[in-house]
């Protein structure tokens, strides 16, 4: 049988220290699933993984794309699915970890299958978004798949307000044809191998402590030189992330510094929230405090691998 060891919970608990851990022990190497450690201009900003920690185990898909290049979790389904294959010709083990639930789930359950789109088509509905804003995007989708709307609409309106998830679902269906909902819920691909979920949790203020320190050493480490460098960038999709977002609207003039990193704290603070609710709702997950002793994280794993 082959295992695949998946380490989740929200930013700054702990899973990177953990996944290095689990990967010593069990002799095996580590794909990350946290969907802005990919991007190879974005170091302290993501909390890319030190050479100390690169070094202490074989990492995959850290910092191996461009924030120029169009990179979709159906890109990293095919890329990390085909490396699990070759990873289990010499090892029974392997360890995902990661903080983007999406991605996570790519893995675990596979991902809905979309067509090639026409780059055109693309570029013709961003044009039209930057001359008649959201509204438009919102109308053409409603137009072009009412039930996916209305679905959106009831149980997730935020997603509306998302101008980047909107021109996706709209560009599907000019591009297709079809309904962007008729690509969804098609049957997944079987996985060859077993899921031991790992999740690492803490009270709140434990974990807001954690995030507001992490923010600090990152501002101490050269987060706002790093921003600045990416600044003629920042309408990329992958610079719309906590963290250079609020930076970039201080270099537009928006506030103090002082006010961009309180803001930087706030906002990852709701990403893990968010984050837990993701992962609360995943199925068949084994939650420990983050200060739990990793004695005991790993013979919950081992015994079961032996009862599998």
């Amino acid at each position: 049988m082959k295992y695949l060891i998946i380490v989740i919970g929200p930013t700054a608990i702990g899973k990177t220290a953990l996944s290095i851990q689990l990967a010593k022990s069990f002799g095996c190497e580590i794909i990350s699933c946290d969907s802005r450690q990919f991007f190879k201009e974005m170091t302290i900003g993501t909390a890319v993984p030190s050479k100390e920690e690169l070094d202490a185990a074989v990492h995959h898909f850290i910092q191996n794309k461009s924030i120029f290049e169009n990179y979709t979790v159906g890109d990293f389904e095919r890329e990390a699915i085909s490396m699990l294959d070759k990873l289990y010709k010499t090892n029974d083990c392997a360890v995902l970890v990661g903080g983007s639930g999406l991605y996570v789930d790519a893995i675990l359950k596979g991902f809905d299958s979309f067509p090639k789109i026409d780059p055109s088509i693309r570029e013709e509905i961003i044009a039209n978004y930057e001359k008649l804003g959201i509204g438009y995007l919102q109308q053409e989708l409603e137009k072009l798949d009412k039930p996916y709307f209305d679905t959106i609409s009831k149980e997730n309106p935020q997603t509306l307000l998302n101008p980047q998830r909107l021109m996706r679902f709209v560009e599907v269906c000019i591009g297709s044809g079809k309904p962007y909902s008729s690509f969804l819920n098609q049957k997944k691909n079987t996985r060859n191998f077993i899921p031991i979920l790992i999740g690492l949790e803490a009270e709140r203020v434990d974990m807001y402590e954690r995030i507001n320190l992490r923010v600090d050493l990152m501002m101490q480490a050269g987060l706002l030189k790093e921003a600045k460098r990416l600044y003629p960038n920042k309408d990329l999709n992958a610079l719309q992330t906590v963290g250079y977002r609020e930076l970039f609207s201080y270099f537009d003039g928006d506030g103090t510094l002082d006010f961009a990193v309180e803001e930087i704290k706030k906002n990852t603070r709701r990403f893990a929230k968010r984050q837990m609710t993701w992962f609360k709702r995943t199925e068949n997950v084994k939650w420990f405090d983050y200060k739990t002793d990793f004695d005991v994280i790993l013979e919950y794993i081992e015994k079961t691998i032996e009862t599998t």
